[in-house]
């Protein structure tokens, strides 16, 4: 490379890091501005199953934010059962008020945790295979949930660095960051249990199917949907919401997780009277610490 590219390398790189904004300090936008600034592409579909679909919302704004240009991919929860991506958007309204471009994707339903996990890989390479439509910063992923996408979520963000684990990411694709509001980290034996054995017909069904064998799943099956298997100090931040008196996904199973976690670029966010779902004053709370453990990255 000679002086002049390498002088305008530097200058590239200096001018995009001094334009780059705190997330934090942008003041929220109007539902009107939010109209003016987004393209909404509804229901992509990103596979050939009628549940493999997502909303692509795409910023005028999301590139003059520089190394903050992040692209958010969300998860819905429903024990890997039931819900769908219009019902949980509250997790991504702050994204958009923000002027971030946003993902918030369906997975298949009722066929266990290795399928659902799965499509979230799938989503990111249909993504990268059509960025010439779309045009988002997929080196700059940050992928996040609640529940049951939540644990999807941090279990492909965890992953990527290990052999062992079954779904890579095309090249082209990095996930920077980890949001995780009350999604199983480890302990998806105990999670299981729970919900086989539960008095609601439905959420015994969904632990029926969460894995395909009959009764319950071996733990060696089960660990490599465990995020804990693949943490390691290479791992892209994560911040992590979970409340005390969750009863789905009980507080002890974060422990080992969370002792194991780096201070100095993780986040836990604990409540001790939060339950399973943040009520909207907790959401509103972590929302404000998320936008500043982004801007920290």
């Amino acid at each position: 490379m000679n002086t002049s590219a390498v002088l305008l390398t530097i200058f590239s790189f200096l001018v995009l890091t001094s334009c780059s904004k705190n997330l934090a300090s942008i003041q929220d936008k109007t539902t009107e501005q939010i109209s003016a600034i987004y393209q909404i592409n509804k229901n992509v579909s990103y596979g050939a199953d009628a549940e493999q679909n997502m909303d692509i919302y795409l910023s005028k704004n999301a590139k003059s934010y520089g190394k903050k240009n992040y692209t958010i991919v969300f998860l819905h929860g429903g024990a890997y059962y039931f819900s769908d991506k219009s019902k949980e958007e509250r997790y991504i309204e702050p994204y958009l008020k923000k002027g971030l471009n946003v993902v918030n994707m369906n997975y298949r339903l009722k066929r266990g945790i290795p399928i659902a996990t799965k499509d979230l890989t799938n989503a990111l390479n249909f993504l990268k295979a059509n960025n010439s439509v779309y045009d988002l910063n997929l080196n700059n992923i940050i992928v996040t949930g609640f529940s049951a996408g939540a644990q999807i979520a941090t279990n492909v963000g965890v992953s990527q660095n290990n052999v062992k684990y079954p779904n890579k990411l095309n090249d082209g694709i990095e996930i920077t960051g980890i949001i995780n509001f009350s999604g199983p980290v480890d302990g998806l034996d105990v999670i299981e249990k729970i919900f086989v054995d539960h008095q609601i017909d439905l959420f015994s069904k969904a632990g029926h199917a969460l894995f395909p064998s009959e009764g319950y799943e071996s733990k060696e099956k089960i660990i490599v949907y465990e995020p804990i298997t693949y943490l390691d100090k290479k791992d892209p931040p994560i911040f992590i919401w979970h409340g005390g008196k969750d009863d789905q996904v009980p507080p002890e199973t974060f422990a080992k997780f969370v002792e194991v976690l780096n201070n100095k670029k993780d986040f836990v966010d604990y409540n001790p009277d939060g339950f399973h779902s943040p009520n909207p004053m907790e959401l509103k709370n972590a929302y404000i610490k998320i936008f500043t453990f982004l801007d920290n990255m």
